[in-house]
């Protein structure tokens, strides 16, 4: 175990390209996410067909073929990407297809009432969405977004097939060099747990910003006694 543990630059570095790969795919999730989610919720049916296309064609396939896809094929007909940017390019997509449906799920489940007094306030579609709609729906995104978040982060080890040193080829390559097998794939599965609690509380912590900035779960005001106040 002390040698496994003694490669500790490795695993270190290969953290460090995990927690990457993750932030840089979940941004781009996220920005797919609701460029294709609220094409979702739109009255033109071309947009819509738009959301359908996306979410069905990379939703319906594995990430690892469209690592392979944009790794190997693209390069072959003159387009080459650095190992890094295929990589997520892959997890982005194919994140970003599930994270399109929960916007269009969380805006579709905000009450019609709220639609109604916006358009009652005379807001323009832009405004209702901006003003009235996200902000209600961000709040139903957040817990199904850091599923997601968790989720591209295990996908990550993908990358180790493409060369790329996460933690996945850490451990791989401590074990090969150790032969400590159930140590090097043990710290493995500590590290990966480590991360994966760590974007659990950001994502709660961010909930709780949301819930307050919607004056959810703020202890409610004393009723006024207006029985003592008529007496008085």
């Amino acid at each position: 175990m002390s040698e496994v543990l003694d490669s500790y630059p490795q695993w270190v570095d290969g953290a460090w390209v995990t927690i990457r790969l993750t932030l840089l795919g979940g941004a781009l999730a996220l920005v797919l996410a609701l460029a294709f989610g609220l094409a979702g919720t739109s009255r033109h049916a071309a947009v819509r067909a738009l959301n359908r296309v996306y979410v069905e064609f990379f939703r319906g396939n594995a990430t690892l073929v469209l690592l392979y896809w944009f790794f190997y094929a693209l390069p072959l007909i003159g387009l080459r990407f650095a190992t890094l940017f295929a990589a997520v390019l892959a997890l982005g997509l194919n994140i970003g297809a599930y994270g399109a449906e929960v916007v269009r799920g969380s805006i579709n489940a905000v009450p019609k009432a709220q639609h109604e007094a916006a358009i009652a306030l005379n807001f323009t579609p832009f405004q209702r969405m901006r003003r009235v709609l996200l902000p209600q729906a961000f709040a139903l995104m957040l817990p199904p977004f850091g599923n997601l978040l968790i989720e591209l982060m295990k996908g990550t080890a993908i990358v180790s097939l493409v060369g790329l040193v996460d933690l996945t080829r850490v451990s791989k390559n401590v074990q090969g060099s150790t032969g400590e097998t159930v140590a090097a794939f043990t710290v493995a599965l500590v590290l990966y747990f480590v991360i994966a609690q760590v974007l659990q509380l950001l994502v709660r912590y961010a909930e709780r910003r949301v819930d307050r900035m919607l004056g959810r779960g703020l202890p409610a005001r004393p009723a006024l006694d207006t029985a003592g106040v008529a007496g008085g």
